[in-house]
């Protein structure tokens, strides 16, 4: 059996025994069964395209559909089947390979409340959002200096969502709302037609019915997703340097796969050039001053053990985008436990957020038990049958996805306490961590990293 079938032979028994989603990355040209294949050609070169790029690509039977000049990168179609071996002859070329597609984190989804069921005051957060309470100890966090609560303090502060759109007339959502960018072919406005971005967003700087860890804070939209399906690497890598060079001061993923790393036969062959393109994107926003948070992954396995995902414990498995120098989160219940669904592993976390689950008695493999009020609440649009936009509303949803956002909003809040442009990424993540409350075996474990994220401590280290 082939490699990439020994990998989803693994990921099919996580699917039946953990009742989550795999989001693996696939090679765009091989899943769609085109004569015509996408591929990621990355040069030697990380600050720009080499003289001569567009001829070595052209000789090898290709053509440039974008560049990622700044990143030393081409998206490339061909008809020519053996592209791959020709540009590799190119000296100016370090790696190229079939362009992956990336999908948004599949979550567990609630019920959902209308927005024009108007309420007064934040009666979502009142009575739904434990998570946001639980980050911001009751809100106590608001009252810090720097903490973004109901106040200005956040107002220069902009967290970018990488994701599927923002609905940016949330009315929860609106006033925070510091503009978009869509990149994706077809759909050029930044608006959700999904739900996840929104819930993300939400769990940010909602303030309203709902209110988010920095209620002051900005959200930007970086629209990679459309209604449907997932999203080509470099349309994500693009879309994090952009907001790089757009000055945010966060940047959200919650999204990904994974790239594997097997036997000498199939060594890398199809998926280098697509973390070498991550991670390119990933330092290029980092070395701009942005703090880059990702979600873990609702596989329930273990990142560090190649066997949990590939069906044997040969070569590696890596998170993609996933690096050293971002924060990783792992998703948290209302009880502080980590969540059924949650990946996790030692080297593979830096801390712990709130991302809801189906309370204690829920049983993964058999779906009795589940408790709806464990999930975590937030903005999200009302779509008609056609994916438009036609209210607005809220509704609970569980998932990395859902943590993920808790911490990039800590970010921000920290970012806010200190001034904008004071703080390395480097020492926003320690500060994150250091602040972290300590759980299950002390000091850093494979679960939560360095600990579930405080908003509190965090306001008070120096």
């Amino acid at each position: 059996m082939s490699t990439r079938k020994r990998l989803y032979a693994g990921t099919l028994a996580v699917l039946l025994g953990a009742a989550t989603i795999f989001n693996a990355g696939v090679g765009k040209g091989e899943a769609e069964g085109n004569s015509e294949n996408t591929y990621l050609v990355v040069f030697k070169d990380q600050q720009g395209l080499p003289a001569g790029y567009a001829d070595a690509i052209k000789k090898a039977g290709g053509k440039v559909e974008d560049k990622l000049d700044k990143l030393g990168a081409v998206e490339v179609t061909s008809k020519n089947s053996n592209f791959l071996k020709e540009v590799k002859k190119s000296s100016l070329v370090l790696e190229a390979g079939v362009e992956n597609t990336v999908y948004p984190e599949q979550t567990i989804d609630g019920e959902t409340i209308s927005a024009e069921d108007f309420t007064e005051g934040a009666d979502i957060y009142n009575n739904y959002m434990w998570d946001i309470k639980q980050v911001t100890n009751d809100g106590e966090s608001w009252k810090l200096p720097g903490g973004t609560g109901l106040s200005a303090d956040g107002e220069d502060i902009v967290v970018g969502v990488i994701d599927t759109g923002i609905d940016y007339n949330h009315p929860d959502l609106k006033d925070n709302y510091a503009g978009g960018k869509s990149f994706v072919p077809g759909y050029d406005d930044p608006i959700d037609q999904n739900s996840h971005g929104t819930h993300v967003a939400g769990s940010i700087a909602a303030k309203g019915r709902a209110l988010g860890v920095g209620p002051d804070l900005k959200v930007a939209s970086y629209r990679v997703f459309g209604p449907t399906g997932g999203a080509a690497t470099s349309h994500i890598a693009e879309a994090l340097m952009t907001a790089a060079d757009d000055n945010v001061d966060v940047v959200n993923m919650s999204l990904g796969g994974y790239d594997w790393f097997q036997d000498p036969a199939y060594a890398t062959k199809d998926i280098v050039a697509d973390v070498q393109l991550f991670n390119r994107a990933i330092q290029y926003a980092i070395k701009n001053g942005v703090t880059v948070v990702g979600s873990a992954g609702n596989n329930a396995v273990d990142l560090s053990s190649p066997g949990k995902l590939s069906g044997d414990d040969k070569g590696a498995t890596h998170r993609s985008p996933s690096s050293q120098t971002m924060i990783r989160v792992s998703a948290g219940g209302a009880l502080k436990n980590l969540a059924f669904y949650s990946n996790y592993g030692v080297g593979k976390i830096d801390v712990m957020a709130p991302g809801g689950d189906l309370g204690p008695n829920y049983d993964p493999s058999t779906g009795a038990g589940r408790d709806n009020s464990y999930l975590a609440w937030s903005t999200v649009p009302v779509l008609d049958a056609d994916k438009n936009v036609v209210g607005h509303a809220y509704g609970g949803k569980g998932g990395t996805s859902m943590a993920a956002p808790k911490t990039a909003a800590l970010a921000g809040v920290v970012i806010a306490k200190h001034g904008k442009d004071q703080l390395t990424p480097a020492q926003v993540k320690a500060i994150i961590q250091n602040s972290a409350e300590d759980l299950f075996k002390p000091g850093y474990d494979e679960n939560a990293g360095h600990g579930l994220i405080n908003a509190v401590n965090a306001l008070k280290l120096k």
